[in-house]
């Protein structure tokens, strides 16, 4: 369902989907089962004595979701592996949208992680999503945000200003931290360079970069992309990024800024819709982002590993003022524990989202994401909790 005043109101996205809609009527049990083939493997959770992921309480178990050491997570697993593991060290709940709505709600409200799965309306929209042919006329010859890496490792980062002017863009994208309302400055450490490369090509253009089939070409020191949309919404009056893909808001209807629905909890509050696509391989670094977030998986696979917000101090953080501030200093392809000793004693927990996965994670929630295949990840945030805020601030933000 479309919504009046946002989404893409062109005469060429409208006969798009009719000539979508018109070759694949709605049919729950046909989208469902595509959805479940696109799944290639099942995962199962290394035990836990609390509870059974697949069958969790209505209230939520004391000191949940459980965690493991993070050194025995990624020697289980190293990060630049992305061959497949039997097992992982899964904490999280997973819900069934119709058998445990009301239980994902209880744990939404209580800002605890989850995942939920086999939402028809999202089923709906990775059947089109992995139609062949659907995503390059969705995006045509617009080009979009691309960000490149001579390795697989991605480390956000913000300009450091030219001058001694406060960095304004810094400041907007780090509202919500102690700072933020104070005057500070981006600085620009010794020996610095940005760790990535930003520019806009067509999705078609990027889909030859990063559809590899060459596992030797998907090594951790060969170059990477990753690609973004941005739907902007009611975020900057719609005009908050080139091109905005606003054609998000009726591809995922679910993620629409209305009352009483699961994934937006403040619809007043909402960020737009944010969709990545991972090349096989790329990691995200870890970090933290100071608003509730709702993420689903499209297509393909990504594995996250996830920290309570109580365990800031250990994860080694870069300071508010560094140009990658709230990220991780500490390379987890290789932790150097010598100059970070507290970072052997973070605890986190692991999932792997599939096609059709939603996860909750709250304001503040660590999360550090691998890719395992070529795959299309699509978030939207939408307002702050403040229960966690106290071991942001006393790391420093």
């Amino acid at each position: 369902t479309s919504m009046r005043d946002i989404g893409d109101k062109s005469k060429r996205y409208a006969q798009l989907r009719q000539q979508y809609d018109d070759e694949h009527p709605d049919d729950e049990l046909r989208t469902r089962m595509t959805v479940m083939n696109l799944h290639e493997r099942t995962y199962s959770p290394i035990q836990n004595d609390a509870y059974d992921i697949y069958h969790c309480p209505h209230v939520p178990p004391p000191h949940y979701p459980h965690a493991w050491n993070i050194l025995e997570i990624l020697e289980h697993w190293p990060p630049d592996d992305t061959t497949p593991r039997d097992k992982v060290f899964q904490g999280l709940c997973v819900f069934d949208y119709h058998r445990d709505y009301q239980k994902a709600l209880t744990y939404r409200n209580a800002e605890l992680p989850f995942v939920i799965q086999g939402d028809p309306s999202v089923h709906q929209t990775v059947e089109r999503w992995n139609s062949p042919g659907y995503m390059e006329q969705l995006m045509g010859d617009v080009p979009h945000r691309t960000e490149y890496s001579p390795n697989n490792h991605f480390m956000y980062w913000v300009p450091p200003p030219k001058n001694k002017k406060i960095n304004s863009k810094a400041l907007k994208l780090r509202k919500g931290l102690k700072a933020a309302a104070a005057p500070y400055r981006v600085e620009k450490p010794d020996n610095w360079t940005q760790p990535t490369e930003m520019m806009r090509l067509r999705y078609a253009d990027w889909l030859l970069h990063a559809n590899v089939t060459n596992d030797a070409q998907l090594g951790p020191d060969q170059p990477h992309w990753y690609y973004r949309l941005i739907g902007c919404g009611y975020m900057s009056d719609g005009k908050c990024d080139t091109d905005s893909s606003e054609y998000l808001f009726d591809e995922l209807p679910w993620f629409q800024p209305r009352e009483s629905l699961l994934y937006v909890v403040e619809p007043s509050h909402q960020r737009g819709i944010h969709c990545r696509f991972g090349m096989k391989g790329v990691i995200a670094e870890n970090h933290f982002d100071g608003s509730r977030n709702f993420i689903a998986l499209l297509g393909g696979e990504r594995r996250y590993i996830l920290s309570h917000p109580d365990q800031c101090e250990k994860l080694a953080l870069y300071p508010l003022e560094h140009p990658s501030a709230r990220h991780s200093a500490i390379d987890w392809s290789d932790p150097d524990l010598e100059t970070f000793p507290q970072f052997s004693e973070a605890r986190a927990n692991e999932v792997v989202m599939q096609a059709g996965d939603v996860m909750y994670l709250p304001t503040n929630w660590f999360h550090y994401i691998i890719s395992l295949s070529l795959n299309m990840q699509c978030n939207t945030r939408s307002g702050i909790s403040p229960e966690t805020m106290k071991y942001i601030h006393q790391c420093g933000f």
